[in-house]
């Protein structure tokens, strides 16, 4: 719509929403403690946590990729496939994205826990345990954040064009040649962008690991939920491990900006 033809009475609403949207951010920088930042940071707790994330949101985007990628070429390969079958497979890609995280980490806990569907046969034949570990952190990084890489890659796959295949194809490649040869090479930009917000989504995972994995200083105490806990004991600490996940939400925004979202400069 041209600039000329919007309503005047949008205005307001407009100016409103980014208020709602740019004040609390606003906020927590103007309360960060900047002359103790530094320190703050670089507390043993502050720096286990902010390890402890890097770690595993690192693993859980591998193990997306790992997963995600074949996935995505199933679900762009799928038009072809019954209607039921088709949406059953979707839903069960884009329900992490609207499920509440609380949800899924309670959901985790009854398929992996002591007494859940898989977690009670597991334990009683090797004694492994998932819950409140942190291969559970993974877990619950990984189940919240694999659908954006699905859904990046799965565009990039229907954006591709598909005659280069074809004359791979042509030429005398398996499927699985053309596919890791030529395929993956030309969606490795949305691939990018996919595991960048994988990984990002990841860091900033709190209500699936909280409830799945707890929060056992060094073992699955992660930056949110430093943060979160921060409020009760060492408020300035708290500020300081937000804005730092606030910084690496800009610089992926910043980074994928034309990629993902789409919008000129």
């Amino acid at each position: 719509m041209p600039r000329r033809d919007l309503p005047g009475i949008l205005w307001l609403p407009a100016a409103v929403a980014v208020l709602l949207l740019a004040l609390p951010l606003v906020a927590l920088i103007t309360r960060v403690p900047w002359t103790r930042a530094g320190a703050l940071l670089a507390a043993p707790e502050s720096l286990s946590a902010l390890l402890l994330s890097l770690g595993t949101a690192l693993a859980a985007t591998a193990a997306a990729l790992v997963l995600g990628v074949p996935l995505a070429a199933v679900l762009a390969s799928s038009d072809r496939w019954p209607t039921p079958a088709r949406r059953l497979l979707r839903a069960a890609v884009t329900v992490p994205l609207v499920l509440p995280p609380v949800v899924g980490g309670i959901a985790l806990l009854l398929l992996l826990g002591r007494q859940g569907l898989v977690g009670a046969p597991l334990q009683s034949l090797t004694g492994i345990t998932v819950p409140f570990t942190t291969p559970a952190v993974v877990l619950a990084q990984t189940f919240v954040s694999m659908p954006f890489l699905v859904l990046a890659v799965e565009g990039a796959l229907r954006g591709a064009d598909p005659r280069y295949g074809i004359v791979a194809a042509s030429l005398g490649a398996s499927r699985w040649h053309a596919f890791r040869r030529v395929t993956l090479p030309l969606v490795a930009p949305g691939l990018v962008s996919g595991a960048v917000l994988c990984f990002t989504r990841a860091l900033g995972e709190f209500g699936a690991t909280i409830t799945f994995a707890g929060s056992l200083p060094g073992v699955t105490r992660t930056l949110p939920v430093a943060a979160y806990l921060g409020l009760q004991t060492s408020p300035d600490s708290a500020i300081v491990l937000a804005l730092l996940l606030l910084a690496v939400s800009v610089v992926v925004l910043v980074s994928l900006r034309d990629r993902w979202l789409r919008v000129g400069a």
